[in-house]
């Protein structure tokens, strides 16, 4: 088995505050593509859509639950999202967060240091 891949997670608890906590996808070296060399893939996520998604740098959101349980990767710039209990992380180009916070106080977002370049990948 291969180094896993980190992922932070964004979840409500029982009283519907929000939360992040650091997860691991588990990674096996395979040969994906014969005759290809072989590479480290997980498992298989299902997804229902991918989107793009572009934020001005003058863009601020209020609080907010995520819509659907879904899995954000920024491709470019900065962008600070933080939880109901305070919590405030930075994700930048190359981070991953599963979002899952579907209820309670939700989290809020803004960009930072100019726009936002985004993957959306809708797992339900």
């Amino acid at each position: 088995m291969s180094n896993p891949i980190m992922c932070a997670r964004l979840y409500a608890d029982a009283e519907g505050e929000s939360h992040f906590e650091d997860i691991e996808f588990d990674m096996t070296s395979i040969q994906f593509a014969p005759p290809a060399p072989a590479l480290d893939v997980s498992a298989p996520i299902e997804a229902t859509n991918v989107s793009w998604m572009r934020f001005p740098e003058d863009w601020r959101s209020g609080m907010h639950v995520s819509p659907r349980r879904q899995l954000f990767v920024v491709l470019s710039g900065e962008i600070e999202i933080w939880t109901s209990t305070g919590q405030t992380r930075t994700f930048k180009a190359g981070d991953r967060l599963l979002g899952e916070d579907t209820t309670g106080t939700g989290h809020g977002t803004r960009p930072l240091n100019g726009d936002i370049l985004a993957v959306m990948i809708s797992l339900e």
